[in-house]
């Protein structure tokens, strides 16, 4: 079989696998659906195959949609918010290393792909961003996956039950949602089809000249700064959520082709990691959450969701569930994701070039 024809059959399995992954509520769906499609034609087939350029179309197009995401409302709100947004940073630093090097010290994974796994970023970038920079991706993958249901599935049931126990013990929340910010975040109207050329156009030369800079990683990192600055400075950055669908999947499929009977054999030997990766979460979600409530004055629900591993399009979501109406969440999750995926992986780098 030809190229192309391994092409569009990778493609076909990625996306039939994807929308029965949405159809079943999987998170992070249109990605992982990919990925195990794939993954499964790969290993019983052995035709699953995409370009080499994929994953740096995947990066540019990723970090783009990261610049997107913030809002110049966010922007004016940080000056009100530098300490929690600097605490929340500091914690998920401490977090990343402490957890990155666990896993290398207690697993056979490598130091980079152990570090890359603790990243606390997205799900769909990170693997992406760790195969670009040598790390083994579906390790990656499967560690963010896990980060991603404890984010979506398992902290917002477990922040809302020890908030009624603590209540229930006498000793209720008195913030709460009392020093709210209900600011709304203004998003931009901005949607024209000049503006999305224009957005492809800044992230794609932003994202080449990282990919040129020789640094792993740099090719996200430059997309993302370049997006922001389009977005923030101009107010003229745009990409539709079908486009990020599509690149979700990409992503998946491209991940997919990675997986070997290699990974089958080690899956045991990522048990370890993966009880490190939830202690090491949950510990965060409770102590750095009680800091930003005693200290810091946010609510006991507030602090939590700060400090939780869930992403911004999937926080919104969160807080109306559990009864919390503050914006700032929300905003200092646009925060760590646009910081963590451009800083993270050159730590990264530099913890791997000096050990």
């Amino acid at each position: 079989m030809d190229a192309l024809g391994k092409l569009g059959i990778t493609l076909v399995v990625g996306m039939v696998f994807a929308l029965l992954f949405k159809r079943l509520r999987v998170p992070a769906a249109f990605m992982i659906g990919a990925f195990v499609g794939v993954a499964l034609l790969n290993l019983t087939t052995n035709v699953a195959w995409v370009p080499d350029n994929t994953k740096l179309a995947i990066q540019i197009i990723a970090g783009a949609f990261i610049g997107c995401s913030m809002e110049r409302s966010d922007l004016a709100r940080l000056k009100y918010i530098g300490a929690p947004v600097a605490l929340m940073l500091g914690s998920f630093f401490m977090l990343f290393l402490i957890v990155g090097f666990a896993i290398w010290a207690f697993s056979p994974l490598d130091l980079k792909t152990s570090l890359m796994c603790a990243v606390p970023g997205g799900i769909n970038d990170t693997p992406i961003v760790a195969a670009d920079m040598g790390a083994y991706a579906p390790a990656v993958a499967l560690m963010q996956l896990i980060r991603q249901v404890l984010g979506i599935a398992i902290f917002p049931l477990m922040i809302a039950t020890f908030d009624k126990r603590i209540d229930a013990l006498g000793f209720p929340d008195v913030r709460g949602n009392a020093h709210i910010s209900k600011e709304a975040r203004v998003k931009s109207k901005q949607k024209s089809w000049m503006a999305l050329l224009t957005t492809f156009i800044v992230a794609s030369a932003a994202g080449f000249l990282g990919k040129a800079s020789g640094i792993p990683g740099f090719t996200f990192a430059a997309a993302i700064i370049a997006t922001l600055i389009l977005k923030l400075v101009f107010d003229f950055a745009y990409l539709p959520k079908s486009i990020k669908k599509c690149c979700q999947i990409l992503a998946g499929c491209y991940l997919g082709t990675l997986l070997s009977i290699e990974f089958l054999s080690i899956m045991q030997q990522l048990i370890v990691p993966i009880v490190i990766l939830i202690a090491g979460y949950t510990a965060n979600c409770f102590i750095t959450g009680a800091i930003q409530s005693k200290m810091l004055g946010y609510g006991r629900k507030e602090g939590m969701l700060i400090a939780s591993p869930a992403g911004a399009s999937d926080m919104a979501l969160i807080m109306d569930d559990i009864g919390v109406e503050n914006t700032d969440v929300v905003i200092m999750q646009v925060v760590r994701a646009s910081v963590v995926m451009t800083l993270f992986p050159q730590v990264v780098n530099a913890i791997n070039f000096f050990i």
